[in-house]
C-alpha cells in the first residue's frame, strides 16, 4: 500500500491547482449570524465584510453531496488501509481580502504530498497536505494550507464510554466532606482544620488525630507544592482518560498531602520533588477535580503587562458549544458530535473542530485590537479540546504586525497560533 499511495501522491502533485466548485451559497448574513452567535463573537464589523477567519464555511457542503477533491483519492486508500481516523494538525490561512456580503466565491485545490508512516501519540499513520484557493471571479480572495493526520485507532485505546454526558466517577460527599467540594465548586482548594489546636489534616475526618477534638473549621490553601511520590497508571481503564498518565501525591506548601493527577506533562517527565500548582478540571458539567499541574505551566502565568500579553479568554466547552461550533461552520465530522464515533478513535469524546479554534484565535486578536484587519492565520494543533474542558486563550503582540496566540487546556497546549496583521491603510 505504501509503495501505490506514494505513486499516487506524485501523481495528485503533478496536477497543479484544479478547479473543484462554486461554494454552495454566496456570502451571507445569515451563515456569518449563526457562525459569530455560535463562536460568541459580538464584533459589530461583521455587518458589511464576513470574518477571514470564515473563510473555508463558505465551501463546507454539510450534508449535501461533496464534490471530489484533489486529497480525497488519498484518504480513501488510507481509508481501505485501516487508517480510518482523522485529525487535523495544521492549518495555514492567507486573506487577501476580506469578502463582501453577496460575493459568489468557488474553490480550486492543489495537492502538496504525502508523509509517513510516522508513529504518533494517537497511533501509526500518515500525514497529507493540500491547499485550498477562493476566488471571486479571477481574483483570489484567500489560500489555505491544510494538514491532517489519517492514523490506525490502536485496539483497545478508546476510553470505556461516559453515558449521559456525565463523568462515571463520582465523589462520595458526607458531613465531613461536604466542605471540601463546596470549596472546589468556588475555586478554592480546602483543607481541613481543628478549630482547637490549629492542626492542619487531610483527607478530612470528624476528629483530631493530635487533641481528639470534634471542633473544626478549614483554611484555603494556596494551591502550591511538591510531588512528594508518583505512580504512572496504565491498567485497569478508567472512563474518560486515556493511559498511560502519573497519579501524583502531592505535599501542599501548607504541610499536608493530597492525591491527583498530573495534568500538561508527559508522565515520563514526572519526578519526586517536582513543583506544582493546583489546576481545577472541570470533568462534566456538574463536577470538577482538583488536580495538578508543573508550576509555571498555567495560562495565566505570562505577564498581561512586562511582555505586551492580554488577559486570558477562557470558554467553557460545554457539549453544547462542541456541537453549535461545529454546526455553524457546516463541519459535519462524526468525531466533533457523535461521542461514540470518537471514542472509536481513541479520544476521550467530542472535541473541538479545527474551523471553530480558527474563529477563536480571531475573536481573541480581535477583541484586544478591534482596529486589527487580519492578513492570516497560522496554527498548529496539540492536544485535542474535548468537551467538558476550559480553553484558556492567551495572545501578546510581537511586533505591529504579528500577535501569538496560545490556547491551553488540561491536557496541553490545544493551539499555538501566529496571526498576521495587515499595515494600517
Amino acid at each position: 500500500m505504501h509503495d501505490r499511495l506514494m505513486a499516487l501522491a506524485d501523481e495528485l502533485a503533478a496536477e497543479g491547482e484544479v478547479p473543484v466548485s462554486p461554494c454552495p451559497d454566496p456570502v451571507n448574513a445569515a451563515m456569518i449570524r449563526n457562525w459569530t452567535q455560535a463562536l460568541g463573537d459580538r464584533d459589530g464589523r461583521w455587518t458589511e465584510f464576513a470574518p477571514p477567519a470564515m473563510i473555508q464555511v463558505w465551501s463546507m457542503t454539510g450534508l449535501g453531496d461533496r464534490p471530489e477533491t484533489t486529497p480525497d483519492r488519498t484518504l480513501r486508500m488510507l481509508d481501505e488501509a485501516g487508517f480510518t481516523g482523522v485529525v487535523a494538525t495544521n492549518c495555514e490561512q492567507t486573506y487577501d481580502r476580506y469578502v463582501r456580503l453577496g460575493e459568489e466565491l468557488r474553490t480550486t485545490s492543489r495537492f502538496e504530498g504525502v508523509t509517513g508512516p510516522k508513529r504518533t501519540a494517537l497511533g501509526e499513520g500518515y500525514f497529507v497536505t493540500w491547499y485550498q484557493s477562493w476566488y471571486s471571479g479571477d481574483e483570489r480572495v484567500a489560500e489555505m494550507l491544510f494538514r491532517v493526520l489519517k492514523f490506525t485507532p490502536r485496539a483497545g485505546d478508546a476510553p470505556p464510554p461516559r453515558t449521559g454526558g456525565e463523568y462515571p466517577l463520582r465523589p462520595v460527599i458526607g458531613p465531613d466532606t461536604a466542605f471540601f467540594w463546596e470549596g472546589v465548586q468556588e475555586g478554592e482548594l480546602r483543607v481541613q482544620r481543628c478549630a482547637e489546636c490549629g492542626e492542619l489534616r487531610h483527607p478530612p475526618g470528624p476528629m483530631c488525630p493530635h487533641c481528639h477534638s470534634t471542633k473544626r473549621d478549614h483554611v484555603a490553601a494556596r494551591g502550591r507544592g511538591v510531588v512528594h511520590s508518583y505512580v504512572v497508571h496504565h491498567h485497569p481503564p478508567v472512563p474518560g482518560l486515556r493511559p498511560p498518565y502519573a497519579v501524583v501525591l502531592v505535599e501542599l506548601d501548607e504541610g499536608v498531602r493530597m492525591v491527583g493527577n498530573l495534568l500538561g506533562c508527559p508522565p515520563g517527565d514526572a519526578y519526586v520533588g517536582m513543583p506544582v500548582e493546583l489546576e481545577f478540571q472541570r470533568m462534566d458539567d456538574e463536577l470538577t477535580l482538583p488536580q495538578w499541574r508543573p508550576a509555571g505551566t498555567r495560562p495565566e502565568d505570562p505577564s498581561p503587562h512586562a511582555d505586551g500579553g492580554w488577559p486570558a479568554l477562557r470558554i467553557e466547552l460545554t457539549p453544547t458549544f462542541v456541537i453549535s461550533t461545529a454546526l455553524a461552520t457546516r463541519d459535519l465530522t462524526p468525531v466533533h458530535h457523535d461521542p461514540g464515533v470518537a471514542r472509536a478513535q481513541g479520544s476521550q469524546d467530542i472535541f473541538l473542530n479545527i474551523l471553530t479554534t480558527t474563529g477563536l484565535v480571531q475573536r481573541c486578536v480581535l477583541e484586544h485590537l478591534p482596529d486589527a484587519r487580519l492578513a492570516g492565520v497560522s496554527l498548529r494543533l496539540g492536544a485535542p479540546a474535548y468537551a467538558g474542558e476550559t480553553l484558556t486563550l492567551t495572545g501578546r503582540a510581537v511586533d505591529e504586525q504579528t500577535v501569538e496566540v496560545r490556547g491551553t487546556v488540561s491536557l496541553g497546549d490545544h493551539v499555538t497560533a501566529t496571526v498576521r496583521l495587515k499595515e494600517p491603510s
